[in-house]
């Protein structure tokens, strides 16, 4: 190899590294905007133009990145801090779905469901009854769609 190609080899290494480094950290911002604002109208195009990338590219990367999608990751915020919230028990459900973004108490209660594996009213009768502290609670009851959710590495016997 001459001098002259070894360098361009390493140069091209060094860009790439380079763009993925720039590119996590755009995933960052739209991972934070979305942690910030779960309650505010969002939607992939506005957080795709807010960081200069395609919608498209934008999915494929977070998906890469975090392991689901910006919108799936945006619904999962949503309905922890409905989690949240149930477990407070002083909104009603109807003001608990408005104050977290959603605009549709029947969207968010079949995303509730989707996502607990109940509904939103038996969710908060049930961890009512609950004895458990909130940090092992928001812990455990952390939501995860099924089909997302790992395999596990091992067979069970």
């Amino acid at each position: 190899m001459s001098p002259v190609s070894g360098i361009i080899a390493v140069v091209g290494t060094r860009t790439a590294s380079d763009q993925r480094l720039r590119d996590l950290a755009l995933l960052r911002r739209v991972r934070d905007r979305i942690d910030r604002d779960y309650a505010q109208p969002l939607d992939v195009p506005a957080l795709a133009r807010d960081v200069h990338l395609s919608a498209g590219h934008l999915s494929r990367q977070f998906r890469e990145a975090y392991g689901e999608s910006p919108y799936s990751y945006l619904m999962t915020r949503r309905i922890e801090r409905a989690m949240t919230l149930l477990r407070r028990g002083d909104l009603s459900v109807t003001e608990i779905c408005f104050q977290v973004g959603f605009s549709s108490l029947g969207t968010f209660s079949t995303r509730f469901s989707e996502l607990v594996g109940m509904s939103p009213s038996v969710y908060r009768r049930d961890a009512g009854r609950l004895a458990i502290p909130p940090c092992v609670t928001r812990k455990v009851t952390r939501p995860i769609r099924n089909r997302e959710a790992p395999l596990p590495t091992t067979p069970l016997p």
